[in-house]
């Protein structure tokens, strides 16, 4: 034990948003019980990559008696939680462009039924900039706001989420999110939307999704009933609608 710097985390002022989750490349924080974590002294470097991933202050840098930072600890942290190839840092660049591989040829064939699943798509165009706010699918509808790549990470993505929503993409990082917020405030004042569910990735970037919905609804002077859920980028459900974290309650249980 020695006195270094080490992240803080206020659990009052957390929101679980998640973004610090993508941004700590040695995976020290985690989301429990719908709050962002330190899951452990010698996991966090004390660098702060998270402090300007948290919209609410709520992750500040402290000093005070913690385990030495542990690189070897992280390497198999990393490979614990299906981030084999993820380097400790990223000098200049987004955490989540990091390059991940995982082989799920089994898992494929094992659940290849899964693979007939009819499509739960109610509507055409489903890009953002592409769909006009008045169109009549969106009239008293649940809206699903999902960034790009969420469709494709998550395996059962039409059952779990489309069902029974009206569907909108984008991506807050490669797109105008000008526009974006501008058609969502029609789509609330004019389309009649009765609520919206965010569905991101765990990346830092997918944190513009939400910021996009905030201000459209200050546009449009309306608070419809928002919900979120984080993808983590193995697929996995890292935040579902009520907040809560389906894997770590599993691994309790477990």
């Amino acid at each position: 034990m020695a006195t270094r710097n080490i992240v803080q985390i206020d659990a009052e002022l957390c929101d679980g948003c998640g973004g610090c989750v993508g941004s700590c490349a040695e995976g020290a924080i985690q989301l429990i019980d719908g709050k962002a974590r330190l899951v452990k002294d010698s996991y966090c470097d004390g660098l702060g990559a998270c402090l300007g991933e948290c919209p609410r202050g709520a992750i500040t840098i402290t000093q005070r008696d913690a385990e030495a930072f542990d690189a070897e600890a992280v390497e198999g942290h990393l490979r614990s939680i299906a981030l084999p190839s993820a380097p400790l840092h990223h000098p200049g660049g987004c955490p989540g462009a990091l390059t991940r591989q995982w082989n799920r040829s089994s898992e494929l064939e094992a659940a290849n039924e899964v693979l007939d699943t009819p499509s739960a798509l109610r509507q055409w165009p489903v890009q953002l900039h592409l769909v006009s706010p008045t169109a009549p699918y969106f009239r008293d509808a649940e809206l699903l706001l999902a960034a790009d790549c969420a469709a494709f990470a998550h395996g059962d993505f039409h059952r779990h989420f489309l069902r029974d929503h009206a569907l909108a993409i984008a991506c807050p990082k490669l797109d105008d999110t000008d526009e974006y917020v501008v058609k969502l405030a029609a789509m609330i004042n004019e389309g009649g939307l009765r609520g919206i569910t965010i569905v991101m990735m765990q990346v830092p970037c997918c944190r513009g999704l939400e910021r996009i919905v905030e201000q459209a609804m200050q546009m449009a002077q309306s608070a419809i009933p928002l919900s979120r859920v984080i993808l983590g980028i193995a697929g996995d459900v890292v935040l579902d609608e009520r907040g809560q974290s389906p894997q770590l309650k599993q691994d309790v249980a477990g």
